[in-house]
């Protein structure tokens, strides 16, 4: 059996603000649109992975969404000019990534990452 997609649903009571959070902040773009439900999409093809944890690394709490991306810095330093506060400011870990974390409007804890070269 081959996963094809493995789809992440947020719950939320209006849908704009979430909308425009995780399009503005990471370049999305709305792929399907049916006002009570709205689809995000990226135009790089993404590998579908699950994560299972008990912490989320260097004594944070486990994150609800793991955002993987080309430059952190840039998605860093958008974040703030957007006037997101950030919950765990940008960081070199020890396992090889560089990464932040923030909340959405939703109250979904996000990791945001890349894996410097």
């Amino acid at each position: 059996m081959t996963v094809k997609r493995i789809v992440s649903n947020i719950a939320a009571t209006e849908v704009e603000n979430v909308k425009r959070f995780y399009a503005d902040l990471f370049g999305l773009n709305v792929v399907m649109d049916h006002g009570w439900i709205v689809t995000l999409a990226s135009d790089e093809m993404a590998r579908t992975q699950l994560s299972i944890a008990t912490e989320g690394g260097s004594g944070t709490a486990v994150p609800d969404l793991s955002i993987e991306v080309e430059n952190v810095d840039a998605v860093y330093q958008r974040a703030k000019n957007l006037g997101h506060a950030i919950e765990y400011e940008l960081t070199d870990e020890p396992w090889g990534v560089r990464r932040f974390y923030l909340f959405d409007p939703t109250g979904k804890l996000l990791n945001i990452l890349s894996h410097p070269a």
